[in-house]
């Protein structure tokens, strides 16, 4: 048997030229042993300049590691899988870090008082943010009534009927109003209220249709996007027995996408709920619950936390502890429709062939 010969599988062998598996886990732990090391001799050590210069570091020396073993070409390929992991890891650290942030300072008021009581008559510690959440809700779920409908109907238009005047106008306002700042759509809301009540006026709808503006370009393109991956064949089908084109939409190829029509309007909600521009302008703000969206003012969890944390009152501590605990229920909420939308996907969803 020649010396070249294959070693035993899941073996590393280190005569045929190639590095143990554990050999880029070994130069990224030393790296990091040795880069928070030279940190803490300097006197600057900062876990994010370690981690940058670990990566940095690790890249390297497993190149020059990689190359003296095996050759120029698998150095280059361990190194830019190195890199495209420790890119990732980057790219997630700060998300990791937001929530961490929000749960270590939020958790302090998860408590049944907060979601049960409003912040009427609070002065310092206690309260809540019933109200906030109700009309988060509410102003939601109005702004969801007034989306869906108007989304799902467009990108029927734009992909069942794909002829008319109106299409080239309807997909270049979608491709601007995808782009447009939050804040515009909270003053569109605002200016067309104020025309026909005057421009004091503060209703929960107003922050619905604000919303309503932002959700309706996300939820033609996430419906569009499904009604094109129906199968042409279903249609020709039911064309075949003499069906309408308008039965064949609603008894066909809607059905056929309502999994994905729901993930859609799930994850534009899930866009919009957590707005604080248009809102500031639109709903205005109330310490007490309002659930009726056409009379007065209606506090929501973005507003909530921003004016907590920008107005504290006596005990600053008290009023930062409610602000973080109002972002930790919103993301708890986000997280919650996002969960609802796989599960609906793929308890509903049909397979598209």
């Amino acid at each position: 048997m020649s010396s070249s010969a294959a070693t035993a599988p899941g073996r590393p062998s280190f005569d045929g030229g190639s590095l143990p598996n554990w050999a880029p886990y070994a130069v990224v732990a030393a790296s990091a042993v040795a880069v928070a090391a030279v940190l803490a001799v300097m006197g600057g050590f900062k876990v994010a300049l370690m981690l940058v210069l670990s990566v940095v570091v690790a890249l390297i020396a497993l190149y020059v590691w990689a190359r003296a073993v095996e050759g120029s070409r698998q150095a280059t390929n361990r190194v830019v899988t190195l890199g495209i992991v420790a890119a990732f890891a980057l790219a997630i650290a700060p998300l990791i870090s937001l929530l961490y942030q929000v749960i270590e300072r939020g958790i302090h008021r998860v408590d049944s008082a907060f979601f049960t009581e409003s912040a009427r008559n609070v002065i310092g510690e206690g309260g809540g943010a019933s109200h906030a959440i109700v009309g988060t809700l509410v102003i939601t779920g109005v702004a969801t009534l007034i989306s869906v409908p108007i989304g799902i109907m467009a990108a029927i238009y734009l992909n069942e009927y794909r002829t008319g005047i109106l299409r080239r106008p309807l997909t270049f306002f979608v491709d601007v109003m995808t782009g447009i700042p939050s804040i515009v759509a909270g003053l569109f809301a605002f200016a067309l209220f104020a025309i026909f009540f005057g421009p004091g006026i503060r209703m929960g709808v107003m922050g619905s249709v604000a919303l309503a503006v932002l959700m309706i370009p996300i939820v033609i393109r996430s419906a569009e996007e499904i009604l094109k991956i129906v199968p042409n064949h279903l249609r020709e089908a039911s064309y075949a027995l003499g069906t309408p084109k308008w039965k064949t939409i609603t008894s066909i190829v809607l059905p056929t996408a309502l999994a994905g029509l729901v993930t859609g309007v799930m994850l534009a909600v899930a866009r919009v709920i957590g707005e604080t521009a248009p809102l500031l302008v639109t709903t205005g703000v109330v310490d007490s619950i309002n659930s009726n969206p056409f009379s007065g003012r209606m506090q929501n969890l973005a507003v909530y936390a921003y004016n907590e944390y920008k107005d504290p009152g006596v005990l600053s501590q008290a009023s930062y502890d409610r602000a973080w605990t109002a972002a930790l229920t919103l993301i708890a909420i986000v997280m919650i429709l996002n969960l609802i939308a796989r599960w609906v996907y793929r308890r509903f969803g049909t397979e598209l062939r």
